[in-house]
């Protein structure tokens, strides 16, 4: 059977290449397709790929310059033109790792749920020695976009790109916002591609998000970045989907838009938009009680 399934994996980290090839070998279904674009590393891992060679279906692509160091979304971009005729698309962190039934359960549950653009699996944190770190997060089996940010800003969940499988049709048509960091850009393409179809969940089957320390998520050097990205995401969504989000959720993203503001008060980017954006919704006066909190926080 043809296989309808890329695993993309945006390579530039070695070390923990390894666990992560294994976990795909590992894999009771093998029909898929890895295809693997190399960010022009400094780590060389073609060696290493020889020997899957005859354990995996590898389409390897070697790019002369380091894109990702200016933007992930863009290397990510081109990692997925790689992709040939499948209709499913999971991109797979270099580090992180797949319990051996990923695949096997994503064929169950595709031909189960046609009516969906995204599926997820549970997760479970591990850190550079591939230790747990966290209990197992498990979700509902159905929930769309704004269900699923309600209980990630709650606290109830997690996410990371890895965990998801895209379908490549809906996924090259709203395409992956190029956020800061890419900070919080897969967050929106799955709330994106949550909004009309459901979200399908698959908890008998766990992805493993490795926090080595490394990774973006582990740093801390770049919270500017971090906010900025923040800022973007939140603005985006009141901006396109004020009219289709619930009155009291609205008001959660509004918050949450002027608490970013209030971390990086001499953005003056944040306030034109801001400004912008709280004219047009009718929100003029809540604009100035957040301008004049700004500058109360400061005297």
């Amino acid at each position: 059977m043809p296989s309808n399934l890329a695993i993309v994996i945006p390579y530039y980290k070695f070390d923990f290449f390894k666990e992560n090839l294994d976990s795909l070998a590992n894999q009771t279904n093998k029909n898929f397709t890895v295809y693997i674009g190399n960010d022009a590393s400094p780590n060389d891992p073609e060696e290493l790929l020889v020997t899957y060679q005859n354990k995996l279906n590898i389409v390897y692509k070697k790019f002369t310059d380091n894109l990702g160091s200016k933007s992930l979304v863009e290397q990510w971009n081109r990692c997925l033109d790689l992709v040939q005729d499948e209709n499913w698309i999971m991109i797979l962190g270099d580090d992180d790792i797949l319990s051996e039934n990923v695949v096997a359960t994503f064929y169950s549950d595709v031909e189960a749920n046609s009516n969906t653009n995204v599926f997820r699996f549970a997760t479970q944190v591990i850190d550079e020695k591939s230790n747990q770190t966290s209990s197992v997060f498990t979700h509902p089996k159905q929930e769309n976009g704004f269900e699923f940010l309600e209980r990630k800003l709650k606290g109830e969940t997690r996410s990371s790109l890895s965990e998801y499988i895209f379908s490549k049709a809906e996924l090259f048509k709203f395409g992956i916002k190029d956020l800061p960091l890419a900070w919080y850009s897969d967050m929106l393409l799955v709330i994106e591609l949550g909004i009309k179809k459901p979200i399908i969940s698959i908890n008998e089957s766990i992805v493993f998000f490795r926090n080595s320390g490394i990774n973006i998520t582990s740093k801390k050097d770049n919270l500017v970045k971090k906010n900025e990205a923040t800022f973007a995401f939140y603005f985006y969504l009141i901006r396109n989907y004020k009219n289709v989000i619930a009155t009291s959720f609205l008001d959660v993203l509004y918050f949450k838009l002027e608490k970013t503001i209030l971390d990086n008060k001499k953005n003056v980017k944040f306030w034109i938009k801001t400004l912008h954006l709280y004219i047009t919704n009718g929100k003029f006066s809540h604009f100035v009680s957040l301008f004049f909190k700004a500058i109360k926080s400061v005297l």
